[in-house]
């Protein structure tokens, strides 16, 4: 068992889940633990509260769909909500790209369709490293702890956590110009 999986919130939220798989009205209880996050998320990337209300509703909609395909990585649960946000977000764009001619007053949404999608290939990305460098990226750069705080949640030292989000940091780079290439 990792040492993030042994925190009691990581057991509460595993438990949670499993108990919402059983029974999907059980669902709630991961919505008020998470719809924060995932609704600031999205509400930054888009220009009305509507917009973020209706999205943030698609994310947990999909999210409880696909919770049977969910897997524990060790990362926190909002970890997999955010990746179908980047999602939903993409696809979001992409229709409003295809409802709207593109013209020289609307070429910054075309900036950010494409800042969604860079950030969708990213989260794929991420969750393709291996799993203790994907633990640190997601603590440190999504969950925004601090070395300490992630070296204590992992049962690392603080050094260790440098060299895995710098050893993580190289594969990313390396993957993102393989992706280009």
């Amino acid at each position: 068992m990792k040492a993030l999986e042994s925190k009691p919130d990581s057991i509460d939220e595993r438990l949670q889940v499993e108990a919402a798989r059983q029974d999907p009205a059980r669902f709630a209880e991961l919505y008020e633990n998470n719809f924060e996050r995932v609704y600031a998320y999205i509400a930054r990337r888009v220009s009305s509260r509507e917009e973020a209300e209706d999205l943030t509703s698609e994310v947990f909609r999909e999210a409880l769909a696909g919770l049977s395909r969910f897997e524990w990585r060790g990362l926190p649960f909002v970890a997999w909500l955010l990746g179908i946000a980047a999602n939903v977000l993409s696809d979001h764009w992409g229709r409003l790209g295809r409802q709207q001619e593109v013209v020289a007053d609307d070429l910054d949404l075309v900036g950010l369709d494409e800042d969604i999608e860079r950030r969708a290939i990213l989260y794929q990305l991420v969750d393709a490293l291996p799993d203790d460098q994907g633990q640190v990226i997601i603590m440190r750069f999504v969950g925004q702890k601090s070395l300490r705080e992630t070296a204590t949640a992992l049962g690392r030292t603080e050094g260790a956590i440098k060299q895995l989000q710098l050893r993580a940091l190289q594969n990313l780079r390396e993957r993102i110009r393989s992706n280009h290439a």
